[in-house]
């Protein structure tokens, strides 16, 4: 059996599937690998390509019915979330404009979750543009506001610009819970056994790579876009976890919590109460 699967290039993503995707499983079905970025994945899932998928949290509403839920392989972390960063510090947003690099992501549900909470009166209009646009366009005032995610968090400063709120922080505060951030599906039309066999094929590969990181490192350097070693290694330290290894109760939580709350707001379909249950 050989199954279709897409995930992202980055660090965490490689060094997970690395043993898996090299045949270096026992038993584990064979992988034909499609790397593409998450907002292409979740548009995947929408459309039900793919056997398995690297997709957001914040898609699951619209694709639970044809996908499951893996208990591992996935991204949940905590001190990484997205920053709304603006042109001038302590901007009140009521009203404003900001700019979002899409509304299918953990880190736009995150968003609207804390300015539920901190925008009395609510954020005016909000523009869908490419990642890399949003802190020029911040700083050129295009936009009021911009929500970044990843290496941003370490480069806005570059641009001239302020941190404004951390949607992480928010979240953690807020319910003592792990960040969900990206959630490896799988078809529900595999079947159980195969399903399965995936759960413990995803973690029989992080545990390989934890065995030893060295096997997995030239997989992951020839995909990471010219990061420097050192960054993919802090990469994966944030971002491969115990969460990724087995949701857990916490992982789950964190879940259902944010696709609770975000229903709740009108932002996603609600779930049903076996959503999330794996086979």
């Amino acid at each position: 059996m050989t199954l279709q699967i897409a995930y992202s290039p980055c660090p965490n993503d490689t060094f997970v599937f690395d043993a898996w995707a090299h045949g270096r499983v026992p038993g584990a079905p064979s992988l034909d690998v499609t790397f593409a970025d998450i907002d292409i994945t979740n548009g995947m899932a929408e459309r039900g390509e793919y056997d398995v998928l690297k997709v957001s949290y914040a898609v699951l509403p619209w694709v639970l019915d044809d996908y499951t839920l893996l208990p591992c392989g996935g991204a949940l972390g905590r001190g990484c979330g997205p920053l709304v960063l603006t042109r001038e510090p302590g901007v009140d947003l009521k009203g404003r404009t900001v700019a979002v690099p899409s509304e299918r992501s953990t880190a736009y549900l995150l968003f609207r979750l804390w300015a539920a909470d901190a925008v009395p009166g609510g954020i005016g209009e909000v523009v869908v543009m490419p990642f890399h646009e949003i802190m020029p366009a911040v700083r050129d005032g295009k936009v009021d506001a911009g929500l970044v995610i990843h290496e941003a968090r370490f480069t806005y400063q570059q641009y001239g610009l302020h941190s404004l709120a951390d949607m992480g922080e928010h979240w953690e505060t807020t319910t003592g819970l792990p960040i969900p951030l990206g959630a490896i599906i799988a078809k529900r039309s595999l079947g159980t056994e195969t399903l399965r066999l995936l759960a413990e094929s995803a973690r029989t590969s992080v545990r390989m790579a934890w065995d030893d990181p060295e096997v997995s490192r030239p997989y992951v350097l020839a995909h990471a876009q010219e990061m420097d070693p050192a960054v993919a290694d802090q990469h994966i330290g944030l971002y491969v976890n115990e969460f990724t290894h087995d949701l857990g109760v916490d992982g789950y939580a964190a879940v259902r919590g944010l696709l609770t709350r975000a229903a709740a707001e009108g932002l996603v379909p609600p779930l049903g109460p076996d959503a999330l249950s794996f086979v």
